[in-house]
């Protein structure tokens, strides 16, 4: 990988810069964007904070590229889970898969929270309900169902509902986020693609 300078990395830096990005998603989602400086993130890494920088020109630059990180990390498994589960089944593969992630990696639901509503610029919400959009759509032809169905607003529906079910279980560690995940699944299912 090219580092900023526009030389390859050598694997010693890589696994620094890797160090520094798993550090600043536990510091951002434990103590918010704001308490985590570089003086911080460098005490944690156990190294100096010209080291930090040498790796990252900013803070930003590294709560950015750990955002980046978090958001690939849940796509490629709920992406694999969808494929793997083919089109008619794919809406449900997403909802048990991305809950399922989400509720096992809280410091990710954190870090994308506080880097979407601290640092990174307006999310377009048609980007995340497109995908679902077209999840329900490609489930329903599938399936071989007909009529209309106003896709925008199921798929915000179903984010929603995803949303809703992975804070209950940040907030209740005794919520059964997999119940409640099999409950959206049947609702889906039984309202939208039946």
């Amino acid at each position: 990988m090219p580092s900023a300078r526009g030389r390859n990395l050598t694997f010693t830096e890589e696994a620094r810069r890797a160090q520094l990005v798993d550090v600043t998603i536990q510091l951002v989602a434990e103590h918010g964007y704001a308490a985590t400086s570089l003086g911080r993130i460098a005490e944690s890494a156990g190294i100096t904070k010209a080291g930090v920088l040498y790796h990252f020109p900013s803070k930003q630059a590294l709560v950015s590229a750990a955002h980046a990180q978090v958001v690939s990390r849940v796509v490629a498994e709920v992406g694999a889970a969808v494929e793997a589960a083919g089109p008619a089944e794919a809406p449900a593969a997403y909802i048990r898969t991305m809950i399922s992630h989400l509720h096992d990696h809280p410091h990710h639901v954190r870090m994308l929270i506080e880097a979407v509503t601290s640092t990174q610029p307006a999310v377009d919400s048609a980007e995340r309900w497109r995908v679902v959009a077209d999840l329900l759509a490609t489930a329903r032809d599938a399936r071989g169902i007909a009529g209309e169905l106003d896709l925008r607003s199921a798929a915000l529906i179903l984010g929603g509902g995803i949303d809703s079910i992975v804070a209950e279980s940040l907030r209740d560690p005794a919520y059964d986020a997999s119940a409640a995940a099999e409950l959206l699944v049947g609702l889906v299912e039984n309202g939208l693609l039946s």
